[in-house]
This record gives structure tokens, sequence and C-alpha cells, in this order.
């Protein structure tokens, strides 16, 4: 039997509308807020969920 690892990526995903002089201006205003955490993403965010698997790698020294 084989060992593989399993990566669960989960996204989560919030619009947000805000006024601004330029799209990079709302962007650099909204990333601001949320490294102060005004937008906190959770559950109810969820958006999609991806599964890749790959082959568990052994080491060197493994069966010496």
């Amino acid at each position: 039997m084989k060992t593989y690892k399993v990566s669960i990526i989960e996204t989560l995903q919030m619009e947000v509308e805000v006024e601004a002089d330029s799209a990079a201006d709302a962007k650099d205003m909204v990333e601001g807020e949320w490294k102060d955490g005004k937008y906190v993403l959770g559950a109810d965010n969820f958006k999609q969920v991806n599964f890749v698997t790959r082959s568990a790698e052994r080491s060197r020294s493994y069966g010496r």
C-alpha cells in the first residue's frame, strides 16, 4: 500500500463595495481595512474547495 499526502484548499470570498478615486485606491483601502480586522471571512464566505493528491516522498535512508 502506498502513502499519499492530500492538500485541502478552501477558498473564501467576500465582496466589498467602497468609493475611491481609482481601482488601485479601492484595493489599497480594502486591503488595509482587512489587515486591521474590519473584514473577517468565515464559513458563510465559503466559495469552493479543491483536493490535490501527491505521493509521499520517502527519505533516502528509508529501508537501509
